[in-house]
């Protein structure tokens, strides 16, 4: 984003900050926390003000606020300061309390407890707490939009794997499709670095831009798809899918195998994972590292053979 416009934003951060337009003595000045095509977040004293995509569409935006902010939401998602977005050079601005993120250098004290626990109070909202216009959640949309970038990155070896195991998913989790489920509220893109620690020291879920009805085991897609590839630990899988069933989660049996609901919406997070990851080393000029590796020989496995997700990458 240009200079000026990191600049508005910042003001609008600080105005945010001081909504009673008395001078700033807050004694801090203003950081970029993302800067990235999809969204541009500021952060300023305890406030941050996020400038979403050009492409936002507006009505949508205004829904997810909606559900955002309304009461029974409260102790789930962050709420926003202001149920409306304003304009900025053409782009939806965003005003949130800053919550502190989860420590990426201690990855062992992951609050997959706390994560799964928000989930299933996520997933189990009532229908009528729902605005009438609440879109689908765009996680589907987000695969197919990986996999546009990969094949705009051009003809690459490591694309073929990646692109067979894409080809090979249902309709519904290319995009292309309604979901066969969607009546549940669901995040849309559920990851650690959608949680934030409020002042108060209570975990809340952040970003609404994927928020919408959906097939609620797509929020668990991404943790399930990184157990069965081996970089989530059996142990911190196994704490997130218990704490997620003993709140009532409804994606998974409470008593039952988790893998045939689970097992579509990890193949596409997979297939995302890698098309991202081969997209970015080409975009970078450098090799895939182990981790992309990882993922990308998954895709093969899967494009190879039928059985579920966790006993392909577990062989």
């Amino acid at each position: 984003m240009t200079a000026d416009v990191l600049s508005a934003l910042t003001a609008r951060a600080r105005a945010a900050a001081h909504p009673a337009r008395e001078p700033c003595h807050c004694g801090t000045g203003a950081a970029v926390l993302a800067d990235r095509p999809d969204g541009v977040v500021v952060r300023h004293a305890g406030t941050v003000a996020k400038a979403h995509a050009a492409d936002t569409d507006r009505g949508d935006l205004a829904a997810r606020l909606a559900v955002a902010a309304h009461p029974r939401l409260g102790g789930i998602l962050l709420p926003p300061l202001g149920e409306r977005a304003d304009d900025l050079q053409g782009r939806p601005v965003t005003c949130w309390p800053y919550g502190t993120p989860v420590d990426r250098e201690t990855p062992e004290a992951a609050p997959w407890e706390a994560v799964a626990v928000l989930l299933a109070r996520l997933h189990r909202t009532p229908g009528s707490v729902l605005p009438a216009g609440l879109p689908a959640m765009r996680g589907p949309a987000k695969a197919a939009r990986a996999v546009a970038r990969l094949r705009a990155a051009g003809p690459r070896p490591e694309a073929a794997p990646v692109l067979r195991a894409w080809a090979a998913l249902p309709a519904w989790a290319r995009d292309e499709a309604p979901m066969p489920d969607a009546r549940t509220l669901c995040h849309g893109d559920l990851h650690l670095g959608q949680l934030v620690r409020t002042r108060h020291g209570a975990w809340l879920l952040i970003d609404i831009d994927d928020l919408g009805t959906g097939d609620p085991a797509w929020d668990l897609a991404r943790p399930a798809a990184w157990f069965a590839c081996g970089l989530l630990p059996p142990d911190e899988w196994t704490r997130f899918l218990t704490a997620y069933r003993r709140a009532g989660g409804p994606a998974v049996p409470a008593d039952a195998d988790p893998w045939p609901a689970l097992d579509v919406p990890a193949r596409a997070l997979t297939v995302q994972t890698a098309a991202l990851a081969v997209a970015k080393s080409a975009a970078a000029r450098r090799p895939l590292d182990e981790v992309e590796t990882s993922v990308i020989d998954a895709c093969a496995r899967m494009a190879a053979r039928p059985p579920e997700l966790a006993e392909e990458c577990a062989t």
